[in-house]
């Protein structure tokens, strides 16, 4: 019941407020050229910090301040990292190789800070929530959170499938989980996903990094929150693997491929 509460409140919150926020980004000229090169509002997924502040009040009804406190840094921490890169990133450098490779040549990038500042920011948040256990735990919590984080963020490329992908996860995680309590404090960006999806599906905005960057490193508290530590590692490995797979070949192309992901992929997508 609290996970639906706190749904519909991110859910009505995101629609009444998002309107204002695709009119804020348009005027400040923060448009990018989607994949199809037209230009449209980059960062929707800002919205999505208003929200979680708002919903914060409901969720401190339930739950400690330091649970909700814990949460709401995840959100600001890796909403400003990715802000930062909607805003003044350059797409010279790509992938993890490119940007490491750029910073190792004397040249910042917003990518390279957005991995850096997310691996501090998950290292922080992972001593908060962990802080009484064994150092290899909190390392491992921290690797998990900044990884989910940027595993959204790769995925983010074609309308609609970062979202898809989210709440994938997000069931997966209802129906293995027994404690529900990071899933509650999840539920406000759940719900406000929901909100976003047709404009994202249309095409009509972009989470940006933004987004994407803040739904992941959500998820990834959720995992180290109640996940076995054994659970944790086979989860890192997986999400390692598959960022070596993207740093080789194209995950668009892959999901091109296969009819079954392809279909997916396309599922609601404005043609």
């Amino acid at each position: 019941m609290k996970i639906l509460i706190g749904g519909g409140a991110g859910y009505l919150l995101t629609l009444i407020l998002l309107p204002f926020f695709i009119h804020l980004l348009k005027e400040t000229g923060a448009v990018r050229p989607n994949f199809r090169q037209e230009f449209i509002p980059v960062g929707i997924g800002l919205v999505l910090v208003i929200v979680y502040l708002l919903a914060a009040f409901l969720l401190l009804q339930w739950f400690s301040a330091e649970a909700v406190l814990i949460f709401l840094l995840a959100v600001l921490f890796f909403a400003l990292l990715g802000l930062i890169d909607d805003l003044l990133g350059s797409r010279d450098s790509r992938g993890l190789k490119g940007h490491f490779g750029a910073l190792f040549q004397g040249r910042l990038t917003t990518g390279a800070l957005k991995a850096l500042g997310g691996g501090l920011a998950a290292l922080f948040l992972s001593l908060l929530l962990l802080r009484s256990q064994p150092w290899w735990e909190i390392l491992t919590a921290a690797v998990l959170i900044a990884l989910a984080a940027n595993t959204i963020n790769l995925l983010d490329l074609r309308p609609g499938r970062a979202i898809k992908v989210f709440f994938l996860w997000f069931f997966v995680l209802l129906a293995v989980f027994r404690s529900k309590m990071p899933l509650v404090l999840l539920s406000p960006i759940a719900g406000g996903l929901l909100a976003l999806i047709p404009v994202d599906l249309k095409a009509k905005g972009m989470l940006g990094d933004t987004g994407s960057n803040l739904m992941g490193a959500a998820l990834g508290l959720a995992c180290a929150w109640t996940m076995s530590f054994k659970a944790q590692l086979i989860l890192v490995v997986f999400l390692l693997l598959l960022h070596l797979l993207t740093e080789k070949y194209s995950l668009t192309e892959i999901i091109e491929n296969n009819s079954l992901l392809r279909f997916l992929d396309n599922l609601g997508r404005a043609k």
